[in-house]
């Protein structure tokens, strides 16, 4: 009898924790959730402190034990010695040239274009014509009307008068290299990808088997260019021509506007759709210079205040758990393409 009530008291008490706990968590994501709708959250960091900070950790962990303590100690002198210096000098401070740092990761449809934008909104509302903006941007292109809309934000801001240098470290090939071209500066790694300036369209078509399973297709437009090429009915040789016509006027676009910001290009020979690694491309004035972004921020911190600029949605349990969950998927994959890579890179 004692050995049930035990039992039965252990069963009782973890059922009561189970309960709590799941009426905290629900309590806690009702206030994520209501959290999560006023939007996305401007997070500002300066890459001065940043780097000061590691810098300090670094020396103090490699000095030997019984000289950290001074060095700590002279670390806060500094510290005090800077702060006051600044607090004498404010209308200095506030005068120095800033530089805003911005990042572009694109995928096919230029997803981060939206908030890209309001980013981009945020700096021209504070910033000065003497401050600079870096953009490191990475993209292999995608959706014509999305990269449109991308480097149109990078428009803005010449357009603001603000000087634009963009990084890239390891591509920037069709609708990224559109975004890139727009820059007062281009600056890429020795092997970034650069160029691919041309227009592809792939269209699969089953018709012809659809037919001999007796499947037929019936395709009503009004006007006579609404469809061209289809992937059920049959295609014309004359849809053909016109599809074709289009692809070719998608790239007499492509190839003004880049001329248009890159005027020292010979853009008839460079619009092939062919790429250069970054040394290649500076000879073929694609970029302006060869390095990293890493490399140039050292030495703008060294020069200007420099401060990073990331709108990013609240960070609710929610979203924790779809990131983490993400993360494995990701991971999982590229571990699975690098085999893959690895092996082509084998065989070549």
């Amino acid at each position: 009898m004692t050995e049930w009530l035990a039992e039965m008291g252990t069963f009782l008490l973890q059922t009561t924790l189970v309960m709590a706990a799941a009426g905290i968590l629900l309590v806690m994501m009702r206030r994520n959730k209501e959290s999560s709708e006023h939007g996305l959250k401007l997070y500002v960091e300066s890459l001065n402190d940043q780097r000061r900070a590691r810098n300090r950790r670094l020396r103090v962990t490699t000095t030997v034990h019984g000289a950290r303590k001074k060095l700590v100690k002279a670390f806060r002198h500094e510290e005090k010695a800077r702060q006051k210096a600044a607090k004498k000098d404010k209308s200095e401070a506030q005068n120095a040239q800033k530089v805003w740092v911005l990042d572009f990761h694109g995928d096919i449809k230029a997803s981060q274009a939206e908030q890209f934008a309001q980013e981009v909104s945020a700096v021209i509302e504070v910033a000065s014509t003497d401050d600079e903006v870096i953009v490191r941007l990475e993209s292999a292109g995608g959706l014509v009307h999305a990269y449109g809309l991308a480097a149109a934000q990078l428009d803005r801001l010449r357009e603001a008068g603000l000087t634009t240098t963009v990084c890239i470290d390891k591509v920037a090939a069709s609708g990224g290299y559109m975004m890139a071209c727009t820059a007062s500066h281009i600056k890429a790694a020795p092997f970034a990808v650069i160029g691919s300036i041309g227009v592809v369209a792939q269209v699969p078509n089953i018709h012809r088997l659809l037919k001999r399973n007796d499947i037929d297709v019936e395709l009503l437009t009004a006007g006579k260019y609404k469809r061209t090429l289809t992937v059920l009915g049959e295609n014309t040789q004359e849809g053909r021509e016109k599809f074709i016509d289009d692809l070719e006027n998608t790239h007499r676009l492509f190839k003004t506007y880049v001329a248009k910001h890159r005027p020292d290009m010979d853009i008839e020979k460079l619009a092939t759709g062919e790429i250069w690694y970054g040394s290649e491309a500076l000879e073929q004035k694609l970029v302006d210079s060869v390095g990293t972004s890493e490399a140039y921020l050292v030495e703008r911190i060294a020069q200007a205040q420099v401060y990073r600029v990331k709108l990013e949605p609240p960070k609710t349990i929610s979203r924790k758990v779809g990131l983490a969950v993400s993360a494995g998927v990701e991971h999982a994959m590229v571990k699975a393409l690098g085999v893959i890579d690895a092996a082509g890179w084998q065989r070549r």
